[in-house]
């Protein structure tokens, strides 16, 4: 993402005035003048990393990263500070890797590619003015082509409450039951790799139980993708 370099006439005071007000800087270090630095970019289009949650989804599971350092910076911006012109480089970022996975062979080869967010608790995306999961996954899939397909298939029950501070038990319990389905029937393309994305892993629980909810409803996960892991 390149700023302009030169800006003149009312552009110019539009700009100054505007950073004044809201400093514009990297969304993974802080680096004034730029909402994006080339570096941080590359620091999430590493390679994926195999990840072990204490709580395993009967899955493969691979993270961009860890979560620390650009990765947790990144997705806070996004989650916790409405940066939503994160989303884009975030999503490039899923694409790419997801695409290297598949050149390794982790993922199955099929005619299509079907991307399910995890579900995120409707209070929380109100806070967050949306769903960031499902619009990283939406770029995502943009930036990998027509034959793959964002689903938002499930939905977290209002009951459930913030998992966070819960340890690994606790987080399984509090969602054993919270997680569902939206339709009744869950229709996907036949012959679909199905790729469960979410942005951040830090026991597994959400995962886990997105995943048994799916293959309860006739619904193959053949890898768990996250931005981050814990």
């Amino acid at each position: 993402m390149r700023e302009p370099r030169f800006l003149t006439g009312g552009a110019a005071v539009t700009r100054a005035a505007a950073d004044l007000v809201c400093p514009l800087v990297c969304g993974g270090c802080a680096r004034p003048g730029t909402a994006w630095c080339r570096r941080c970019d590359r620091s999430l289009h590493d390679a994926p990393i195999s990840v072990r949650p204490r709580v395993f989804p009967a899955a493969p599971v691979w993270a961009l990263g860890r979560y620390r350092g650009v990765h947790r910076r990144a997705v806070l911006a996004v989650k916790e500070h409405d940066r939503r012109d994160l989303v884009a480089p975030l999503g490039s970022a899923l694409a790419h890797g997801i695409r290297t996975l598949a050149r390794w062979g982790e993922l199955p080869d099929a005619p299509t590619l079907v991307l399910i967010p995890a579900p995120t608790r409707r209070l929380a995306a109100r806070r967050r003015g949306g769903d960031r999961v499902t619009a990283f996954a939406r770029h995502a899939a943009t930036a990998l082509g027509p034959r793959v397909r964002v689903v938002p298939v499930l939905a977290t029950a209002a009951t459930a409450r913030d998992s966070a501070g819960l340890d690994a038990r606790a987080r399984a319990r509090n969602l054993s039951g919270a997680i569902r389905p939206r339709t009744r029937k869950v229709a996907l393309p036949h012959r679909a790799t199905t790729i469960l994305v979410d942005d951040v892993m830090t026991t597994g629980a959400t995962a886990a139980e997105s995943v048994r909810v799916l293959r309860r409803a006739g619904v193959g996960v053949d890898a768990v993708v996250v931005v981050a892991a814990a």
